[in-house]
């Protein structure tokens, strides 16, 4: 059985890089990784490929930056050539991004089976194009493998068949259990002079927080009135930095006293920065769902989450807006130990990608690509 691996942005590797490991395990499965370069920024992804111990791409695409479209047609048109020469039995998809759709749109035109990782989760905000990708993922997909219960509900409710969905807890766990203890071992947070507890992670990227000055303005308003309770560890992702530069707010954040203003981070050092931190202030998907297994208390600028169930029984809390106010009473409650208390999600326990293995072991071809192309010929 040949698996074509799909990584585009560095989510994804972090989610790969199990699936890749345990599908090793197996001599009959040929498990080939086909990197698009969605993110090609070294910081944002090579980084990641080496401390995941993921193996150099059988595939680059080099598509680079662009429009959504752009990435899109340009992911389709590379991708092609590469099933034409592979013929794999599946393509597995993994989250939500340009990458992830692109990938599946090519995969089922060419009569190739799809597996999507991750499957099931809705904001509820077609707003966001990361939930026009699931949705359409999940519709093309012939296995949906759910991290959580609302997951399944979600599938139900629009009529997946039920023998498509399979429950198998999030991969995204699995890296973070098999490399806890390397990322500790690197003490990031000793080399910046702090100790565990001593200090707030903020991280904010995402477009309807940082593309506007309204909200940048925000974002250093709420670190200005965090830095005097605890020390703020803020790695700066490239989009949030130039955009803070563009209006002319990088000099008033430098200016923040107990501000520590970092390059992107490598996954094992922000594994650290986020274990030890007192709070984890961000707007990102992936942060949620760690934060809820290390128990760290996190505040999430978002109108909803595709992951409610960091929110129900994790550690987050959306913030519907950038309201620093809010934040200034939400980080005092938590420092003055009013915590939101949390518990780990069921099958959220290193063992995920095992599941998916033998899942896919057990599921039978109808027609496999290999015999596509011979009855094409």
């Amino acid at each position: 059985m040949k698996i074509l691996n799909i990584v585009g942005a560095r989510p994804n590797f972090m989610k790969v890089a199990p699936l890749h490991r345990a599908f090793l395990a197996y001599p009959d499965i040929d498990s080939k990784i086909v990197h698009t370069g969605q993110h090609y920024d070294a910081r944002m992804s090579d980084v990641f490929f080496n401390q995941l111990e993921l193996p150099q791409p059988d595939y680059y695409l080099g598509v680079g930056g662009g429009t959504h479209t752009q990435q899109t047609a340009e992911i389709m048109l590379k991708f092609e050539e590469v099933m034409t020469a592979e013929q794999p039995d599946w393509v597995l998809v993994v989250g939500d991004v340009t990458s992830t759709i692109a990938c599946a749109l090519v995969a089922v035109r060419m009569g190739v089976r799809v597996a999507h990782v991750e499957a099931g989760l809705r904001s509820g905000d077609r707003r966001m194009p990361e939930e026009i990708n699931r949705i359409l993922t999940d519709n093309l997909s012939d296995l949906l493998f759910v991290t959580e219960q609302a997951g399944l509900d979600n599938l139900r409710r629009e009529g997946v068949a039920n023998e498509k969905v399979q429950f198998v807890g999030n991969v995204m766990i699995d890296s973070l259990v098999h490399y806890r203890r390397k990322a500790n071992e690197l003490d990031t947070i000793g080399a910046l002079g702090q100790t565990p507890g001593a200090y707030v992670v903020v991280t904010m990227h995402r477009p309807a927080n940082v593309d506007a000055e309204a909200g940048l303005r925000s974002i250093v308003q709420i670190v200005e009135n965090t830095a005097p309770l605890k020390t703020v560890l803020f790695p700066v992702h490239p989009r949030t930095r130039a955009n803070l530069t563009r209006f002319g707010l990088m000099d008033r954040l430098l200016a923040i006293p107990n501000v520590q203003l970092l390059e992107p981070q490598g996954y094992l050092e922000f594994l650290n920065l986020m274990e030890h931190a007192a709070i984890v202030i961000t707007d990102s998907g992936g942060i949620q769902e760690e934060t809820t297994y290390l128990q760290v208390p996190c505040l999430t600028f978002r109108d909803s989450t595709e992951r409610p169930v960091t929110v129900t029984l994790g550690t987050n809390q959306l913030l519907a807006d950038l309201n620093a106010e809010t934040v200034r009473q939400k980080v005092g409650e938590i420092l003055a130990g009013q915590a939101k208390p949390g518990v780990v999600p069921p099958l959220w326990d290193g063992q995920a990608a095992g599941r998916i293995a033998g899942i896919l072991l057990e599921t039978k071809p109808a027609v496999t690509g290999a015999a596509l192309a011979e009855l094409a010929q």
